[in-house]
């Protein structure tokens, strides 16, 4: 289903995929203040449904310019874009994010293949010799079907690690639905093992991202090569049959936007493809996730993806793995792409930090 996103500082971020547009679309005007709901709401029907509304006001101790983040306005009725739409704002949104984090965060940016497979090399200026031994391997988000990450994600991690980041440019659904983008990611890792130690790499990503991270790792120890030092899940799909509550609850801008009821069918369907939802690559809450690497997982309370993201943190637990958990009040889905907020800073801080710890051998 899409999910609309905020429009805030640098622009939209539309990580995850677009779908038809509903006939209740169609033909619904936007909520207005004249029909909104001024008061909670419960009503729970034979099936265990619930059909609820709530009024929440804007917690105070978020940062003032978070406050105006989670207050703008978005249309719960508005039109879907087209893929091709979605991909040139995509496009935008990448260059403004490059502008914006280049700003206070310099780095030195190459395009470049590896393996054959597009990729950005982002080298933050003035990295220290002790750091030229190890590299990060960004999977940007998007949806599977767009980039909405590749310079965000990329930028402020570079620089507040000093280290190498190689973001993978991995081939985009529906043309290439899974394993495309796996695979993809595969081969860079393995090109980049004849010249770094596996302990001195880490691989991270967020949303369509995060899922390739954990999607990755599943596959990786299925072909018998050495797991990296870490991981880095921030905000993923871990089951493509079962989404989670936060998934009902939220849109990509928290509580603005379009949303759908869920009726039960796979999630993203244009990048699952024939594959079977439950596959333990394509869905790694179905996968033996014993021998993970450490790894740090990123969420928000208003994050679609929060569910899908704390459930797979403790089926990690449950496999013995080193797994640490983040959750912001209030924000919405990857709210650490923007700069302008002072709790996107700090988020981006939290993930080097994690980073610099399990490559500092």
């Amino acid at each position: 289903m899409m999910r609309a996103a905020c429009v805030m500082g640098l622009a939209v971020a539309v990580l995850l995929g677009p779908a038809p547009l509903t006939a209740q679309q169609a033909t619904k005007q936007p909520t207005t203040a004249a029909d909104a709901a001024m008061r909670d709401t419960s009503y729970i029907d034979a099936q265990g449904t619930a059909h609820v509304t709530r009024v929440v006001p804007v917690p105070k101790d978020l940062s003032p310019q978070a406050q105006a983040f989670i207050s703008h306005r978005v249309p719960d009725e508005a039109p879907v874009p087209s893929l091709a739409e979605r991909r040139k704002g995509l496009d935008a949104w990448e260059a403004r994010a490059r502008a914006e984090w280049s700003r206070i965060c310099p780095v030195k940016i190459e395009e470049s293949t590896i393996a054959g497979v597009p990729v950005h090399v982002v080298t933050p200026d003035g990295m220290s010799p002790g750091n030229r031994d190890k590299v990060l391997i960004n999977l940007h988000g998007g949806g599977f079907n767009g980039d909405s990450g590749s310079y965000a994600e990329s930028i402020p991690i570079a620089s507040y690690t000093g280290m190498k980041v190689v973001a993978v440019l991995y081939r985009l659904a529906p043309e290439h639905p899974f394993p495309a983008g796996v695979d993809d990611a595969v081969v860079v890792y393995k090109e980049l093992l004849k010249r770094y130690r596996p302990d001195h790499v880490v691989i991270y990503g967020t949303s369509a991202g995060a899922t390739l991270t954990a999607e990755v790792a599943v596959k990786l120890k299925q072909l018998g090569l050495p797991m990296p030092a870490a991981l880095g899940i921030f905000s993923t799909v871990s089951d493509f049959a079962s989404m989670g509550d936060t998934w009902s609850l939220y849109t990509l801008s928290g509580f603005g936007g379009h949303l759908e009821p869920p009726d039960g069918s796979p999630h993203d369907a244009y990048y699952v493809g024939s594959t079977d939802p439950k596959d333990p690559v394509l869905s790694p809450m179905h996968a033996d996730l014993h021998g993970m690497p450490p790894t740090l997982f990123v969420t928000a309370e208003r994050d679609a993806l929060e569910s899908s993201t704390v459930n797979l943190h403790r089926a990690y637990l449950r496999a013995g793995v080193d797994a640490r958990l983040v959750v912001f009040d209030a924000l919405p889905h990857a709210f650490w792409y923007h700069p302008e907020l002072p709790e996107s800073i700090e988020a981006n801080h939290i993930m080097a930090k994690f980073f610099v710890e399990h490559l500092a051998k």
